[in-house]
């Protein structure tokens, strides 16, 4: 947590004005486990007022993209650039979508087609063999709901300054 914690810049300023100033709903996609964390962090982002629906990459692919408007934000998360995520990522970004990129992977095809890249920083998974996802998917989750509560704070901020 705290490497990724000392990864996070500007970049984590720009996604949350992204989340912030969208005007469709918010998408969450991640192929595998980080598709799971990013049902949790969808369900976070709904729980603090924020539209937002979750669309697995695979099914993208076979029809369901026709969900995305062109005024949606996109979260995409991945932390070794799966296939499906580059696949979709360019056809997101031709819709008119924002993306908004969690991944470890610092130089990688998704990161160059993203409008904003949040690192992960080095997680050595927790797993003895280093495969089973584990610590960076902690780390996703952690990442997400720091958006989460951050957009919501600032709802509320502005709420209290409209008052």
């Amino acid at each position: 947590m705290k490497k990724t914690a000392a990864t996070l810049n500007d970049n984590f300023a720009q996604a949350i004005e992204l989340i912030y100033s969208c005007t469709g709903r918010l998408c969450i996609t991640g192929m595998g486990k980080a598709g799971l964390v990013g049902q949790k962090i969808q369900a976070t982002f709904a729980s603090v007022g924020t539209l937002s629906y979750c669309l697995h990459p695979a099914e993208a692919l076979h029809g369901d993209l026709g969900m995305v408007d062109k005024k949606d934000v996109v979260i995409a998360l991945s932390k070794s650039d799966s296939l499906e995520i580059a696949i979709i990522l360019p056809m997101l970004k031709k819709l008119g979508c924002r993306i908004i990129l969690i991944t470890a992977k610092a130089n990688s095809p998704a990161t160059q087609g993203s409008d904003c890249v949040l690192l992960l920083g080095s997680t050595e998974e927790a797993c003895p063999l280093g495969l089973a996802s584990s610590s960076s998917t902690t780390a996703m989750l952690a990442l997400g709901d720091a958006l989460a509560l951050t957009v919501m704070k600032q709802e509320t901020s502005l709420r209290k300054i409209m008052r």
